[in-house]
């Protein structure tokens, strides 16, 4: 057994006024490359056939990988409060978007 005293890093996080205001997105179109994986956060609105992206995050894959356990770990947590979160069906949205095939 080792005597080494692990210390615990703290970062200190800061959020301007303006980034936490958010913005809404109901669609995100997610790509990736060998390096890295792109998000695009969108916001779609009935009747209007144009939409601009939001905001694109790039991750490395493992910090795509982190948020994917993040966000199932905070869903889990969710649905134990509120419960189950009820899947609708998202109509057939034909996406003409510059760049790599993305996912939904």
């Amino acid at each position: 057994m080792s005597n080494e005293k692990v210390t615990e890093q703290k970062i200190n996080i800061e959020i301007s006024e303006e980034v936490a205001d958010g913005i809404y997105s109901n669609l995100a179109l997610i790509s990736h490359s060998n390096a890295e994986f792109i998000i695009d956060f969108i916001r779609l609105l009935p009747g209007v056939p144009k939409a601009k992206v939001k905001s694109r995050i790039l991750l490395t894959p493992q910090h795509a990988k982190r948020l994917l356990f993040a966000l199932r770990d905070n869903i889990s947590k969710y649905e134990g409060l509120h419960g189950t979160i009820k899947e609708t069906e998202a109509p057939a949205i034909p996406l003409n978007f510059g760049g790599p095939p993305a996912q939904a």
